[in-house]
């Protein structure tokens, strides 16, 4: 027997959890010196696409706890690829990324 789809409001529901239980505690640990909600939000974002543990061993953690956001923005944009191949999909995801951490 197949799952009943869910709504867009369970799926928003769902998202909000996981973020609030998982994704924001995690990231504030493992990067304690982001500034303001735009660098939080980048950095929450790039960890629910890759996971705590793509961010925990990443040089862009390195980085950014070591306050050299001009880095982190270099190595936010290797993180473009999907199966080997750079995805535009991707790239854009990494530009608005960007854009927030480097517009606390």
């Amino acid at each position: 027997m197949q799952d009943a789809p869910i709504t867009k409001a369970q799926a928003v529901a769902m998202l909000l959890n996981d973020i609030e239980r998982v994704y924001y505690p995690g990231v504030m640990k493992l990067c304690p010196s982001l500034k303001g909600d735009a660098q939080i939000c980048a950095i929450v974002d790039f960890a629910y696409n890759l996971g705590l543990g793509a961010l925990k061993g990443s040089t862009l953690r390195k980085r950014l706890n070591a306050g050299d956001i001009e880095g982190a923005l270099v190595e936010l944009a290797k993180w473009n690829k999907g199966g080997g191949k750079v995805l535009r999909g991707l790239v854009l995801r990494r530009q608005a990324e960007a854009f927030l951490l480097a517009n606390p």
